[in-house]
């Protein structure tokens, strides 16, 4: 009898903006994919994946990819890629000639800085995402300041640590209290849970869980606080109070390893809980009992996200949470301290894959999150520069993701700017494009990835052939450099050759090691991770007292109105607070199924979200405004107004919205998508969409 042959497995690593960067498991069947799962052999990702990526195949075989370079022959806007009157299939060849010349005609008219390639994290791999500054850096063209993402969150860690670095995320496992502050995880880094249940299981930890709305992690904590948008930070500083005034603070960690504690102590005198609650709208009790868990509990352990960050005051807010570790000395422990990202222990040399040898530090630096003033031609923004007349677009959809959507809208629309975008589907931005070229997926190319919720180098090699024309971000990088005579060495590379250079370079082996290793485990020792031996200032303390202009985060300059930031930790009154015109605080949060615009043109994502946009409301909020649950509602702010169901729900506080994902523009009764309302001014110190932070208007819209 015959048995069937094993399905061959492909070892692989998610390359999706997740912090959990899972290795994989991947069914190679007949020259595509069928089933992935999370690798059980890395013990972070301990064979857990969300559901959305376990869906890969759906995504990679999904009919509506684009395979073949198109040249837009109709208006803007029109997303029928198989539509002949609006779009024509062209050859690589002739695309890469049009591109490569448009990028010399906007340099001969207005200087190379009229050209912004324009990326961000639709992958994270090193290779296939950071080489466009190569080009970028060997024509002098404009280069991008990083900021739609983490800027807040990095300074406000930084601010307290000097390093962004922590305690091993896998010793959330070996913790007794386990903080979830500012990340619905379930829906956006399912490791965390993983570690957290199972210190619950093995060890009896108890999870607390810090968000804006009762969301799936909530409804798995034993201790859940749902606070105002934007008041993080007095829930922290009433926290540190009680710790102080409760004898639970660890005065001798204190005297050796922070900046000014008296001061501090001094500072939250009238920090009470009392005070928190009048602006977090916790109860008193909530309060106390929070603070009491952590103030008694050695092994705390602050597993710090990115979403309570997405406010004007989020860096401050972050720097105020992470603070507590240190007046608890959790720091010291085993399963205690404060953890947000990993991203400076990996020490990995990009300057080939980047090009760093032609970097020139006075070509002008634009922010990413200003992608709508800058396309309008807003001089503040082009810093005295010539207008942006040329783009390259890779790994985002500016047009559904960016903040100040009609600005965006505006400025795609002119018809002096040439755009190519280099995608997998035919997403907004590309359908404002003049060439489009089919880009590959993760399983298509070699590539190599780093965890920053963990501590793991990982290799994502090329499993399966790409279908129909697509190429990889690598390729256009070369074939655009070749046709505008740009001479690297970084060019005529593979892949596979970046990769190999690059760990050698760093003193992490070479690709041959990692193909059989498939990860590298880089978390330093115990005493590193826990700053046992210093803080990274220079002065080895962690600073309640940040120089915020100073601190050591990525920075264009301070930004936003950073000289208002508090001295110490404190609630920072910079945030859209309501007011009578816009009586609703709106946060855009993370969808399951979504990651940002990503997922949300497969079919089982988009019905696993309920098959629309929504808009959650309080129903005493609803009763109040005439609204229905399903009903047809409009918000607004001065920036714009879009229209969409309502979704009555007892789990958002009074006064708070919630809409989770970014769906696509036209899922929305009037064919404009949430980032319409929020706001692309500059976050405190550094820059930053605060997409978490805004007030709107809400109407039920009357029935047709």
């Amino acid at each position: 009898m015959n048995r069937p042959l094993p399905t061959p497995i492909g070892h692989s690593a998610c390359p999706h903006d997740c912090p959990s960067t899972c290795a994989l498991e991947v069914d190679l069947i007949d020259g595509g994919i069928g089933r992935v799962r999370g690798s059980k052999d890395l013990d972070y990702t301990a064979g857990v994946i969300c559901a959305k990526v376990a869906r890969y195949a759906e995504r990679i075989h999904n009919p509506n990819r684009l395979l073949h370079p198109l040249r837009r022959k109709g208006e803007k806007g029109n997303p029928d890629w198989r539509d002949a009157s609006a779009w024509e299939r062209i050859g690589w060849d002739e695309a890469l000639d049009i591109v490569a010349q448009a990028f010399l005609d906007a340099e001969a008219k207005d200087g190379a800085e009229a050209v912004w390639p324009y990326h961000y994290a639709g992958t994270m791999g090193l290779v296939q995402r950071d080489g466009i500054h190569r080009l970028r850096h060997a024509k002098r063209y404009s280069r991008q300041f990083d900021t739609i993402c983490t800027n807040p969150a990095w300074a406000g860690y930084a601010a307290g640590t000097g390093r962004l670095a922590g305690p091993d995320p896998r010793e959330m496992a070996r913790s007794d209290l386990v903080v979830i502050w500012g990340t619905n995880a379930v829906a956006t880094q399912i490791n965390v849970m993983t570690h957290a249940i199972k210190a619950r299981k093995e060890r009896g930890a108890r999870i607390a869980v810090i968000d804006v709305y009762r969301n799936e992690t909530m409804k798995q904590a034993d201790i859940a606080l749902c606070l105002r948008p934007g008041t993080d930070a007095a829930l922290a500083c009433a926290v540190m109070h009680v710790c102080f005034r409760d004898g639970h603070a660890d005065r001798d960690y204190l005297a050796r390893y922070t900046d000014c504690p008296e001061e501090l102590e001094a500072h939250l005198a009238t920090r009470t809980p009392e005070w928190a609650a009048e602006i977090t709208g916790l109860g008193v009790d909530e309060i106390e009992a929070f603070a009491l868990a952590v103030g008694t509990t050695k092994r705390t352990y602050f597993r710090l996200g990115y979403g309570f960050t997405r406010s004007r005051n989020g860096a401050v807010s972050m720097h105020a949470a992470s603070s507590i570790a240190a007046v608890t000395g959790a720091w010291q422990h085993e399963g205690g301290g404060a953890f947000h990202t990993n991203g400076a222990i990996f020490n990995l040399d990009k300057s080939l894959i980047e090009g760093h040898d032609r970097l020139d530090p006075s070509v002008r630096r634009l922010d990413q999150s200003r992608i709508g003033a800058i396309l309008c031609g807003e001089p503040e923004v082009l810093f005295g520069g010539p207008p942006v007349t040329a783009m390259l677009i890779q790994n985002t959809n500016p047009m559904s993701v960016a903040p100040e959507q009609d600005k965006v809208r505006a400025g795609f629309a002119r018809d002096d700017l040439f755009v190519c975008v280099h995608e997998q589907v035919m997403t907004e931005t590309a359908a404002m494009a003049d060439i489009v070229l089919p880009a590959t997926m993760f399983l298509e190319h070699d590539d190599i990835y780093r965890g920053g919720g963990h501590q793991h180098i990982l290799l994502g090699p090329k499993l399966v052939e790409p279908p129909g024309e697509c190429r990889t971000n690598h390729a256009v990088f070369a074939g655009l450099a070749d046709r505008l005579g740009v001479d690297h060495p970084g060019f005529g590379m593979s892949e596979r050759e970046h990769i190999d250079w690059m760990l050698q370079k760093s003193g992490r082996g070479t690709l041959a090691d990692l193909e059989t290793a498939k990860w590298i485990d880089c978390q330093p020792d115990f005493r590193t991770s826990h700053f046992l031996d210093g803080f990274g200032h220079a002065d080895g303390k962690f600073h309640f007292r940040p120089d915020w202009p100073r601190v050591d985060a990525p920075n264009n300059g301070p930004m936003g109105p950073w000289q208002g930031l508090p001295e110490l930790p404190d609630h920072c009154t910079v945030i859209e607070e309501a007011d009578g015109a816009h009586p609703f605080r709106l946060a855009t949060s993370p969808a399951r199924s979504f990651l940002n615009s990503s997922f949300n043109e497969t079919p089982s994502s988009r019905a696993k979200e309920g098959g629309r946009p929504e808009v959650m409301i309080h129903p005493e909020d609803a009763a109040g405004h005439g609204i229905a649950d399903g009903g047809l509602v409009r918000l607004g702010n001065r920036r714009g107004a879009v229209t969409l169901h309502a979704r009555l729900f007892d789990g958002v506080r009074r006064g708070v919205l919630v809409s989770e994902g970014v769906w696509p523009n036209a899922a929305f009764a009037d064919g404009k998508g949430i980032n319409t309302l929020t706001g692309a001014d500059p976050v405190a110190p550094f820059g930053g969409a605060a997409f978490h932070d805004n007030r709107v208007w809400i109407e039920a819209v009357a029935p047709a």
